[in-house]
């Protein structure tokens, strides 16, 4: 009975002095990094020619990552390999200033990408450091992994129930012990108040659901509208994890890792110059975050084409190798596409922008739980239920490949395809 005594003791301790503690440095590390990226993207739009910089800085990306990042360039992959003790190697604490100055330079110079990516990856890379400091075991490692990550998704969306959730989530709930539970939670709560109190404020989606009586939305009819959005929903989600590994493919035939992002960031100069010169639409809105499309979505029916836009340059910046994340891009599309269905989807179009929001995250991350917390953490409550049923949909529609390919494929999602493939071969 001591023995057990001391251990709960022993646990709370120690996990409550590193949760303050990774989740001040991952709080702090997160509010430098969206200070300095709102700066960048400033910069950006103001001096629309340093497009023309992308295939330099993609090159300088490139032999930075082949130079000393030859494990970091895995990205939010290797975090979860780590957990499921595929590789016995440490996070190598090159990986934050890495990602972190090389995200910067993406954004700086046009590349469409996101910023969780960024989080996640400093969050974990820091947290990994203290296993040998503290000479942990394989267990308190992995509840480690677990803060970092929700520490890094939960400062850097302003989303501390959601991150905590994430982290649990993309490990795989039962993967997880009753002991990871407590620490997630304690380190993306830190995080996400210190990275407030630097005084970064995070986009407010809640105002624009004021207008909307959800109770009065509750219907069959409407219920019936939400899941077949969430099928759209779950369908983009699945041309961007497949696009995904498309390009990845492509790329990765070329050998010479540094040039990778070179003829990458060529492409894109030209693609973007073109669609700039035809007059067609305005290229420069897909660049960067999108945070502007993404409110506008909440506001304005998007563009009949901007969501397949954005798949399209994320996927191919990405597998290119620039830096940044995946996470606000699949906000702008699932976001603008629901801004489309407005023409034939009688519901209101915030509502819609709002399941695209969600469900085209929950699909491709395959994280539907944390789909739907995100959406009710971001929105209200009263939301809940059709972010929900749009998140659940998208999450059986987007097929088995997501965007993190060291995911375990494992619930009813994958039963249900392994049952229906077993099915189509009788």
């Amino acid at each position: 009975m001591n023995e057990i005594k001391n251990y709960i003791i022993n646990y709370f301790v120690k996990f409550t002095i590193l949760s303050v503690v990774i989740g001040l440095l991952t709080g702090t590390m997160t509010a430098l990094f969206l200070t300095s990226l709102e700066f960048v993207t400033k910069y950006r739009m103001q001096n629309h020619l340093i497009i023309f910089c992308l295939p330099f800085i993609g090159l300088l990306i490139g032999w930075i990552y082949y130079k000393y990042g030859a494990i970091a360039k895995k990205g939010n992959n290797i975090i979860i390999k780590q957990h499921r003790n595929q590789s016995k190697q440490p996070i190598p604490f090159i990986m934050a200033p890495l990602v972190f100055v090389t995200t910067l330079m993406t954004h700086l110079a046009g590349g469409s990408a996101g910023r969780e990516g960024t989080a996640v990856q400093m969050g974990g890379a820091m947290a990994d450091q203290f296993t040998k400091l503290f000479k942990l075991d394989r267990d308190a490692r992995n509840t480690l992994l677990i803060m970092g990550v929700s520490a890094g998704f939960a400062s850097v969306f302003g989303t501390p129930f959601a991150g905590a959730v994430f982290a649990l989530e993309i490990m795989l709930f039962k993967n997880c012990k009753w002991q990871d539970i407590m620490p997630s939670f304690a380190a993306a709560y830190i995080a996400h108040f210190s990275c407030l109190y630097w005084g970064i404020e995070h986009t407010n989606y809640a105002n624009y659901f004021t207008g909307i009586n959800m109770d009065k939305m509750i219907s069959v009819k409407n219920i019936a509208w939400a899941m077949f959005a969430g099928v759209l929903f779950g369908l983009a989600a699945f041309l961007f994890s497949r696009l995904y590994k498309i390009f990845s493919i492509l790329f990765n035939k070329i050998k010479q890792e540094p040039l990778r992002p070179f003829i990458g960031g060529v492409v894109l100069v030209i693609v973007i110059v073109t669609l700039s010169n035809a007059s067609i639409i305005d290229p420069y809105k897909f660049m960067g975050l999108g945070i502007q499309g993404i409110t506008s979505a909440f506001q304005n029916p998007a563009g009949e084409y901007d969501f397949f836009i954005k798949i399209v340059l994320t996927t191919f910046t990405l597998s290119a190798g620039f830096k940044g994340g995946e996470v606000t891009p699949l906000f702008f599309i699932g976001a603008t596409l629901g801004a489309v269905l407005i023409y034939f989807i009688p519901l209101p179009l915030a509502l819609l922008a709002g399941m695209g929001f969600v469900a085209v995250f929950a699909g491709a991350t395959h994280a539907a739980v944390t789909g739907i917390v995100l959406g009710i953490e971001m929105f209200g409550l009263g939301v809940g239920m059709f972010v929900g049923i749009a998140s659940v949909f998208a999450y059986f529609t987007s097929g088995a490949q997501g965007i993190y390919s060291a995911q375990i494929k494992e619930g009813a999602k994958y039963k249900l395809y392994n049952y229906i493939k077993k099915v189509s071969t009788l």
